[in-house]
């Protein structure tokens, strides 16, 4: 999703196991704070993000909420990352990694740096408007049992607005596992955690995932909270050649199915009550097969691999696609999310 995604994930090989959080806060961790603890740690994670990091770290500055603290994980920045972020003050906690690791893993280590109530996230090339942390804790304070609160986002490159997330992933409130599995509408800078709902997991993110920790996370959490939104756009998110999205479609086919495994295997009865989302990721993880196959120029196994999902307008329309040079990919997969929800589906 973001500049620090892309660098991690290129530095490093993924993980085979899946952490614990205890594992993780060994040693100090959340436990080394000083003074009072902030109701909101933002937390920023960063491998070489010079260009737009001031934008980004200003913009939790321009808050209305004042009750934050930044915890700034630099993954090994060799830019000016590090003298931009130490530029903002004490507000900002620095810290370096040792070494260079994987998204996922980093946002754990900061998580266990972490002080605040809430934990919410900013990537570093993303960008929040004013009011965005004071309407979502108002809405953590509102109901207890609120444990992940999000924003509309509205993607953007350069200043160039392209769309609004919640245009076309219209986004639903409370227990609402389910309909989260069905249509993703969390982008990552917009949505801020309840810590608890964070310590009553055995682990956070998922260091054997690359492309779908985020959203693993969501789900969990949607499957023991209640999730809110507030229906305005307060998160921009940066739109570039280097986003995840449109490199890494073969992982997100491998990963979509091992979540639904690993859900499977978390959830008793999964199968007989889910069978909806179970056959939904089965097709969703052909789909991100096959446009992987097609960016290589395998038109003929794109088709073959989703053949028996032939029926959507999705699927339809991809067919088609497959017969032009899967050099078109990139264009047409920004058309395709311009498309109305209905025919994303």
């Amino acid at each position: 999703m973001s500049t620090a995604r892309d660098a991690a994930e290129d530095a490093m090989p993924s993980s085979t196991t899946v952490p614990t959080r205890r594992g993780l806060v060994s040693g100090p961790s959340s436990s080394d704070a000083h003074g009072d603890m902030p109701a909101v740690s933002v937390i920023m994670n960063c491998l070489n993000c010079e260009r737009d990091l001031a934008e980004a770290i200003g913009s939790v500055f321009a808050q209305t909420f004042d009750d934050w603290e930044i915890v700034f994980w630099d993954n090994g920045s060799t830019d000016r990352s590090a003298e931009i972020a130490q530029g903002f003050g004490e507000r900002v906690r620095y810290f370096r990694a040792t070494e260079t690791v994987p998204l996922g893993a980093a946002r754990n280590l900061a998580i266990a740096k972490a002080r605040g109530e809430f934990i919410a996230f900013l990537d570093c090339d993303d960008v929040w408007l004013p009011e965005k942390l004071e309407r979502q804790v108002a809405l953590f304070r509102a109901n207890p049992r609120v444990g992940l609160v999000c924003t509309d986002t509205v993607m953007f490159t350069g200043a160039k607005e392209l769309n609004r997330l919640f245009e076309h992933a219209h986004p639903a409130r409370g227990r609402v596992f389910r309909e989260l599995m069905t249509t993703q509408w969390i982008s990552m800078s917009s949505a801020v955690i309840r810590r608890s709902a964070l310590d009553g997991m055995d682990h956070w993110f998922d260091e054997s995932l690359n492309v779908c920790e985020e959203a693993d996370v969501f789900y969990r959490i949607a499957w023991d909270w209640e999730l809110d939104h507030v229906d305005a756009p307060l998160t921009r998110w940066r739109v570039h050649g280097a986003n995840t999205t449109f490199r890494k479609f073969g992982q997100f086919a491998e990963e979509t199915l091992r979540i639904l495994d690993k859900h499977r295997a978390m959830y008793p009865g999964y199968d007989e009550r889910y069978a909806d989302l179970v056959a939904l990721l089965r097709r969703r993880a052909a789909f991100q097969r096959a446009v992987a196959l097609w960016r290589e120029g395998r038109g003929a196994e794109a088709r073959a691999t989703i053949a028996p999902f032939d029926a959507s307008p999705k699927f339809r329309l991809f067919r088609l696609a497959t017969y032009l040079p899967g050099a078109l990919f990139d264009p047409l997969a920004r058309l395709y999310f311009a498309l109305p929800a209905f025919l994303r589906r």
